[in-house]
This record gives C-alpha cells, sequence and structure tokens, in this order.
C-alpha cells in the first residue's frame, strides 16, 4: 500500500476540485429521463413540477372523437435550463400509448429498443476514429415507471415490463396520482408493491453497492429502497393556503400541497432525483447498463470476426 505524506508547504495541487467545477460549469451537464406509464397518470404534470417549468405538453386524449393510439410511440423533447449558473441539458422522453390498449402484449418493446439504441448510437461514436472530444450522450440515466394507483398491487404488465427495463435502465417506479388514496390505502400499497417486487426478483435504482458506497451513502440508500414507490402528486398551478402561494390541487375536501410531506412523497423524489443521486444515476448509467451492453456487443463483433476469419479447410488461430 503506498504511504501517504503530507506536502511541508502549500503545493496548490489541492485547487484540482476547483478546476474541475469550472470545466463542467463551462460545459453543463446532460440528463436524460424517460416516462413510462398510461396515458392520464400525470407523467407530463409531474416533470413539470419537479423542474418548476413547463416542459411538456399532455399526450392525453381531450376530445371523444380523438383516436387512440394503437402503438407505443417515443417523443423526446430537449431543454436547456439554468439554476445558479448551472446548466442542465435535460431530455425527457414521453412513451405516449404504453398500456393503452386492450392487448398490450409486447407494448413495452418500443421502450427498451429506443433505450438500446442510445447505448448503441453511443458506442459507434465512441469506436469511430475521429471520435468527437465530448460525445453528445443521449443514454436513458433514469426510468420513472408510473403506477396506477389502484391499492390493490401490481397488474402483470408492470411486473414484466419493470423487470425487462431494470436489465437495461436504472427503474424507478412511483404512484401517480397518490391522493386518490387515503394514508392507510397508500401505506398498503407501497407495503404490497415492496413484496412483489422482492418474489419477482425485480432490481430496482438504487442498487446496493456495499463495496463502493461508504456508511452514509448506504444508509440513505436503504431509505430509499423502504420508501420506494414513491407516492407522488404533482401540479403546475398554484393555490393559496394560510396566504401564501403553494404548488398543490384544490379539490372538495380541501388542498393537496405538493411539497408538503404528510399530503404526499413529491419532495422526497424531488430530493433523491435532482438533489442527492442525479450524478450517481448518470454514473450507474455508464458503469453498470452501458457497460453490460458494450461488453456483450464487443463479443459478439468478435465472434462474428472470428468466424469470417475461418475460411473452410483453415485451421482456427491459436
Amino acid at each position: 500500500m503506498t504511504e501517504e505524506i503530507r506536502a511541508e508547504s502549500y503545493v496548490g495541487f489541492d485547487t484540482i476540485t476547483q478546476q474541475i467545477e469550472h470545466k463542467l460549469l463551462k460545459r453543463g451537464f446532460q440528463f436524460n429521463i424517460i416516462l413510462v406509464g398510461q396515458t392520464g397518470l400525470g407523467k407530463s404534470t409531474l416533470v413539470d413540477t419537479l423542474f418548476a417549468s413547463h416542459l411538456i405538453d399532455s399526450k392525453g386524449r381531450f376530445a371523444a372523437d380523438e383516436p387512440v393510439r394503437q402503438t407505443t410511440e417515443i417523443q423526446a423533447v430537449s431543454h436547456v435550463i439554468v439554476e445558479n449558473g448551472v446548466k442542465l441539458r435535460l431530455n425527457i422522453v414521453d412513451t405516449p400509448g404504453y398500456g393503452d390498449q386492450i392487448n398490450n402484449d409486447n407494448c413495452w418493446d418500443p421502450i427498451v429498443k429506443y433505450i438500446k439504441d442510445q447505448h448503441s448510437a453511443y458506442l459507434r461514436k465512441e469506436l469511430t476514429a475521429m471520435r468527437d472530444r465530448h460525445i453528445q450522450d443521449t443514454r436513458i440515466h433514469c426510468c420513472l415507471y408510473f403506477v396506477n394507483p389502484t391499492g390493490h398491487g401490481l397488474r402483470a404488465i408492470d411486473v414484466i415490463v419493470m423487470k425487462k427495463l431494470s436489465e437495461v435502465v436504472n427503474v424507478v417506479p412511483v404512484i401517480a396520482k397518490s391522493d386518490s388514496l387515503t394514508h392507510e390505502e397508500r401505506d398498503r400499497f407501497k407495503a404490497k408493491i415492496r413484496e412483489e417486487l422482492q418474489y419477482d426478483n425485480i432490481k430496482l435504482y438504487p442498487f446496493d453497492n456495499l463495496e463502493e458506497d461508504d456508511e452514509e451513502e448506504q444508509q440513505q440508500n436503504v431509505a430509499i429502497r423502504n420508501m420506494i414507490p414513491f407516492a407522488i402528486v404533482g401540479s403546475e398551478n398554484n393555490v393559496i393556503i394560510d396566504g401564501k402561494s403553494v404548488r398543490g390541487r384544490r379539490n372538495r375536501w380541501g388542498v393537496v400541497n405538493v411539497e408538503n410531506p404528510s399530503h404526499c412523497e413529491f419532495v422526497d423524489l424531488r430530493n433523491f432525483l435532482l438533489r442527492t443521486h442525479m450524478q450517481d444515476l448518470i454514473e450507474t448509467t455508464a458503469q453498470i447498463h452501458y457497460e453490460a451492453f458494450r461488453s456483450k456487443q464487443l463479443l459478439a463483433l468478435k465472434d462474428i470476426n472470428q468466424n469470417q476469419s475461418q475460411r473452410p479447410g483453415q485451421q482456427p488461430q491459436q
């Protein structure tokens, strides 16, 4: 093990963190998120609430004569958001039509294909001889999976799709429109979902990285795993509570304050996605999901090259 020594006088290499910060702030950050769930569960509203901006329009049907989508579509929008000098390039991918049919067999295929296509595009750019200095990253860093607030547990399609998605992307399940459940119903529903996720061996983010995470990070991840799925409410509208304007929804029984932890878990989700785990989501995508895809593709390419090099009558190369 290399011995640690202390400089006898100030050298200045401790400013490297400032140098890194300056370069990163100049370049900006990229975050890509995909929304998966049935129409009408508030996917667009939640994203707008998360980033306190109108970023994506609803893809729901607003007229009775409007045709129902027959297949799952992939629609991506990009924005640049600036906060306190930090520039975030945000790519939001919506999946209108998912789960809206009577027969939803293979409705998840376009979603899985899109995620893999982003890995493939990044790999092609990475292997190019004259590649860009900074490769544009369209790999999906997080998948928000919206669960219908039935109160009875996951549907069969939820189990199948989350299992398939968890193999290629960081999946974070949320209970949409949780204000339709009482606190007791919500807690039972969350516990039921966690049981089903464990029974079906669905590996959700954050993963259990005991070797890399310190004690504080491990405790934080345990608390998050015990909270998943997040019971959330989204709203783009402000309502007045005790003379103060807050984001919320007003109904006949009162007002749901989106940012009140006793009303829903929106603040916990926002803190988790944006304030504590955004960088880890990006790194996990690169180091786990993309690396698994990259290794598989390069091994397949190696096998193809070996097969092509072995002509009839030629001995395999050692």
